[in-house]
């Protein structure tokens, strides 16, 4: 499954872990806010939600780094969707 798909799957979650100030700036409807350094405290959480799991922050260097530690956890059917603004322009 490729981002596009990824992002515009009916059961996708969008994962935005850019700081709470940041998301209230701007953010993918209906996207869920776990700054990156709440994802340790979240795993839990985090497998309950419906996949695939598409992660986002600014430029996608945190996305990418949630991605890592998610993978390290076990989760699987993860992408890292870049910058929430390039998700933005992906979802349909």
């Amino acid at each position: 499954m490729n981002i596009q798909e990824a992002i515009n799957h009916p059961d996708s979650t969008i994962l935005d872990v850019r700081r709470e100030d940041e998301f209230e700036e701007g953010h993918v409807p209906n996207s869920i806010n776990i700054p990156l350094h709440d994802i340790p405290d979240n795993i839990d959480r985090i497998k309950k939600m419906s996949t695939p799991l598409v992660l986002c922050c600014k430029s996608g260097g945190r996305s990418g780094q949630a991605l890592l530690l998610l993978k390290s956890q076990g989760l699987s059917e993860l992408q890292n969707g870049g910058g929430y603004t390039d998700v933005l322009k992906l979802k349909k």
